[in-house]
């Protein structure tokens, strides 16, 4: 019954799902007529909110891209390579690599999202080198891992409201994390998305028959060409080990001011910082890690043409105000029992064309905040609804799969039909912990 169900989906998605960019293209239409009609504001206003929007992602589309760019450099690195492997080697099965891939995604989301993506994308292609299993389901359970995100140790939201002078404390103070991420109800969520998602992705497990496999040859990197002569002076620093540790050094100091003196938290940043220095280390000459390099950016292409779209998209959804009117919308018909899920629901909405939880958090805080205060209902745990919401629909959303297919060499309806059936289990799960616990 469950992989008939699967088949169901992962056709309708292979049949109907566009290609991300054709995708981001119809939301944008979509967004433009929907400030037009719903808020009555003109075509050539819609375009001017679009066009001066259309740059805003440029810091983050850079980030995404060096987390697709560096992750993989350090994860062809031999050490790194003889990690996974042993790591991989702990699947002796299909269904075993399933939940093994689905696991280590979570707990790398939950720790931090950027993490997660790269080292879920990283571990699928290695588990499939060793483990006869439908690639397909492998990446989309990679994939899937993410759905913690938001509510873990680098959600957004949560940070965002325990930081002192966030742009609402006038409103709601400061909230501490004990309230949102380490509260009870957020845990409960958690845990059972640890036992759900797992086993979700074990039951679409395709049959032999059905299932897609990938040739492992085609998941090696190229091999690094070292039989240049050294002869010329440019020749000796390219393939200089001196370089590359001078310059790991000075990372690695850095990287421990940063982690054990000061104690901060993971961030985007950092993440791809450390990536980086440990790639230089790790290959050990410049040229073994340039060789990476050009394996490595050969997936960035949607990653730098689709995140301007989106960018402008966010704009027409802020500017116009009809993402303030859809959770207006919501709220008018919410009690103080029912906020939380109606507002887990709109944000779900609203992220399909904003897939920001910063950016979604500044758009919808105002009109939620005010709906929690206004029915007495637990600010803490709508400011978590609107982060669930943000995790929930990105199931649907294929912008934040561009670095996992990327790494992976797939495309968005190659894995979308399976996380389309995590997108109704887990929208069950997140609704009753925001609701009843």
């Amino acid at each position: 019954m469950f992989r008939m169900i699967t088949r169901g989906s992962v056709r309708l998605v292979e049949r109907y799902l566009p290609d991300p960019y054709i995708f981001v293209l119809l939301l944008t239409i979509v967004a433009a007529l929907a400030a037009v009609i719903g808020e009555q504001r003109t075509p050539m206003e819609v375009i001017t909110w679009w066009g001066n929007g259309f740059w805003g992602l440029l810091t983050f589309a850079m980030q995404m891209l060096l987390v697709l760019l560096t992750g993989h450099m350090l994860a062809s690195t031999p050490l790194v390579k003889r990690w996974l492997s042993a790591l991989a080697r702990l699947a002796s099965s299909p269904g075993s690599a399933i939940i093994l891939v689905t696991l280590v995604s979570l707990v790398a989301s939950w720790i931090n999202w950027g993490f997660g993506l790269v080292v879920g994308a990283l571990f699928a292609k290695e588990l499939a080198r060793q483990v006869r299993v439908d690639y397909r389901l492998l990446v989309a359970s990679a994939y899937s891992g993410f759905l913690v995100w938001h509510g873990g140790l680098a959600g957004s939201i949560p940070l965002t409201i325990a930081t002192p002078g966030h742009f609402a404390a006038d409103k709601i103070g400061i909230i501490p994390t004990s309230e949102t991420i380490f509260s009870v109800y957020n845990l409960a969520i958690v845990v059972a998305l640890f036992i759900a998602v797992p086993l979700v992705n074990r039951l679409m497990l395709p049959s032999d028959k059905e299932s897609v496999y990938v040739d492992p040859a085609l998941l090696e990197e190229a091999p690094v060409d070292l039989s240049q002569t050294h002869d010329r002076p440019a020749d000796r620093l390219e393939n200089s080990r001196l370089i590359a540790w001078l310059i790991g050094a000075a990372g690695l100091a850095y990287m421990f001011d940063y982690y054990i003196v000061r104690g901060a938290s993971l961030n985007l940043n950092v993440i791809n910082f450390s990536f980086l220095i440990l790639a230089i280390i790790l290959h050990g000459t410049p040229r073994r890690m340039l060789k990476s390099l050009d394996e490595a950016i050969k997936g960035g292409a949607g990653i730098v043409i689709q995140f301007p779209f989106y960018a402008g998209i966010m704009a027409i959804m802020i500017d116009s105000g009809l993402a303030a009117s859809l959770s207006e919308w919501f709220v008018s018909f919410s009690t103080a029992a029912s906020l939380p899920f109606w507002t887990f629901m709109s944000a779900g909405l609203v992220n399909i064309f904003v897939p920001s939880g910063g950016g979604q958090w500044a758009v919808q805080s105002p009109v939620v905040i005010a709906a929690a205060q206004a029915l007495g209902a637990d600010i803490p745990r709508i400011a978590m609804a609107v982060a669930w919401g943000d995790a929930w629909t990105n199931m649907l959303q294929p912008f934040w799969a561009l670095p996992v297919l990327a790494i992976a060499g797939l495309k968005a309806k190659d894995i979308m039909g399976f996380c389309l059936i995590q997108l109704f289990v887990s929208g069950i799960l997140i609704s009753i912990g925001l609701t009843w616990l």
